[in-house]
């Protein structure tokens, strides 16, 4: 009865031990993931291209929809020309404050929700050489 005791106990310890390593490689993934958003946006609303564009997976493509204006698409090298072009928008403050939600972290894919005043990302986040980069965006201007 003692040696099952053990074993059962033993057992519990180990289940718990490996779930609490989980939980703090998910702790690390979900905010790594959270920085990535918060490192593309804030490239975005200060015009730095090199910020917004080290968060940018190589495939990176984004779809815009708003309204009735029919759907278009974006890829990365043509998001960083327009940033590049265009620099910082013009935003009054209050319009350059995020709101990033990790939605979940399951292995090397991300899902994670940004809201700003205008407009709401989803984004799918890939882990590419221990690093998260955002592979896709669908962008909901309000």
């Amino acid at each position: 009865m003692n040696r099952l005791a053990l074993a059962l106990s033993l057992t519990l310890f180990l289940s718990l031990s490996m779930m609490a390593q989980n939980n703090k490689n998910d702790n690390g993934d979900t905010s790594a993931v959270r920085a990535t958003v918060t490192n593309y946006i804030e490239g975005y609303f200060t015009g730095d291209a090199a910020r917004m564009e080290q968060t940018l997976h190589p495939h990176y493509l984004k779809h815009v929809i708003h309204a009735e204006i029919p759907m278009r698409e974006m890829t990365g090298p043509e998001l960083m020309e327009s940033v590049r072009s265009e620099g910082a928008p013009d935003l009054p403050a209050a319009g350059k404050t995020e709101q990033v939600t990790v939605l979940d972290v399951s292995g090397d894919i991300a899902s994670a929700k940004l809201v700003t005043p205008g407009w709401t990302d989803y984004m799918t986040l890939l882990k590419l050489n221990g690093e998260w980069k955002i592979l896709s965006v669908v962008q909901r201007i309000d």
